[in-house]
């Protein structure tokens, strides 16, 4: 899979750009604040329907009330095109796919990509919010349909969550919970399993990648952590339906046991949402024992590992987004990264305020930024 083209207008800082990429490396360079992340952001937006910024109208250029975001690409020999209109007006999007007319659950998961950005450098040692939604980002493009229970589950703790406080002040029936506890516990047994199973896959790739960038003889292990509850079952048993049954009722259960506690507090205490990953270099948490070094091989190496495991589910490699991230790491790590892009030709758009980072010759595709003007170098 590879894009071919991008067009913006009025998206951020850029007023109209129509862009060219080549099939492997792409390099943006230019100072800090002149449009070069605006480029990862319309393709990562493109693909997970999420950005860093809070609200639609934040991506619109100052001034204007609408942008315009459109990537062609190629995936499985077949040319594609998405389309997504944004306005500011109660921040509204609407989504085309070949020209048509699409919901955002027929969207997300066409266009793949995996975002490595600075942030990500300290996610495993940053809240659970962040590392939550790294992993549904990933499980979402490789099956789109957890997309959408995601969507649904998040809808079902929100409108949850309004009836216990409304039950706690005292205008509503503690009866009127049984239906909402039932739709939570499925949604949320459905999500669980897509998520073990994606950490079982993601802890095996993500080993061999940290021992192959680190050379040292160091495993490094990625494991899902329920909130408040032990649950620890061999791989093969998430597939047994007679498990997945089980499950369901085990969530049902919790959730109903906390019920009152939840109407006490007035928010789901309990579920997906709350959950979080634990990451451990020869089984000692990240988080506490790891030096700067270990830290930064374990987070490039997972998010190699997120290449490998959305290629072994679509079939192809995505796009990789590397933002700023060059002068994060070292010679070494900055050498064992662009070896490991160039033997997979994976297309890569790669932004940078320094020339020095890459090699001087034959090195992919390279553009100067500034001020939102996009011009090429060679």
């Amino acid at each position: 899979m590879y894009v071919t083209e991008i067009f913006l207008k009025n998206f951020r800082n850029i007023s109209e750009l129509r862009l060219e990429l080549d099939d492997g490396i792409n390099i943006f360079l230019g100072r800090n604040a002149q449009g070069k992340t605006n480029i990862l952001e319309a393709v990562y937006f493109s693909s997970v329907l999420r950005s860093r910024a809070a609200k639609v109208h934040e991506l619109i250029q100052w001034g204007n009330v609408a942008a315009f975001v459109k990537i062609n690409f190629s995936k499985a020999d077949v040319s594609q095109e998405l389309s997504i209109e944004l306005s500011a007006e109660r921040n509204r999007r609407r989504f085309l796919v070949n020209g048509n007319a699409a919901r955002s659950k027929d969207f997300i998961g066409r266009l793949n990509s995996v975002m490595f950005s600075p942030e990500d450098l300290f996610m495993l040692k940053g809240s659970p919010s962040g590392r939550r939604q790294f992993l549904d980002g990933e499980i979402s493009q490789a099956a789109p349909v957890y997309f959408e229970n995601l969507a649904n589950y998040n809808r079902i703790v929100t409108q949850r969550n309004s009836l216990l406080k409304k039950i706690r002040e005292g205008v509503a029936r503690k009866s009127e919970l049984s239906m909402w506890n039932e739709q939570l516990a499925e949604y949320a047994a459905k999500i669980a399993l897509y998520r073990i199973i994606a950490v079982y896959r993601l802890n095996d790739l993500a080993n061999a990648i940290y021992k192959n960038i680190s050379a040292q003889d160091e495993n490094f292990s990625v494991e899902y952590k329920f909130r408040n509850v032990n649950f620890d079952v061999p791989l093969e048993d998430f597939y047994s339906p007679t498990f997945r049954k089980n499950l369901l009722g085990w969530y049902y259960e919790n959730i109903e046991q906390r019920s009152v506690r939840d109407i006490e507090r007035g928010n789901t205490g309990f579920g997906p949402h709350l959950d979080d990953l634990n990451f451990f270099i020869n089984d000692r948490e990240v988080k506490i024992y790891a030096s700067q070094g270990q830290l930064r091989t374990a987070a490039l190496s997972l998010k190699l590992s997120e290449l490998e495991f959305l290629k072994t589910a679509r079939g192809e490699y995505p796009l990789l987004l590397l933002d700023d991230v060059m002068s994060e790491l070292d010679a070494d790590r900055r050498t064992q990264l662009l070896s490991f892009l160039k033997q997979r030709k994976i297309q890569t758009i790669i932004t940078a305020t320094e020339k020095k980072y890459f090699p001087a010759k034959n090195f992919g595709k390279m553009f100067a930024v500034n001020a939102g003007m996009i011009t090429p170098i060679y």
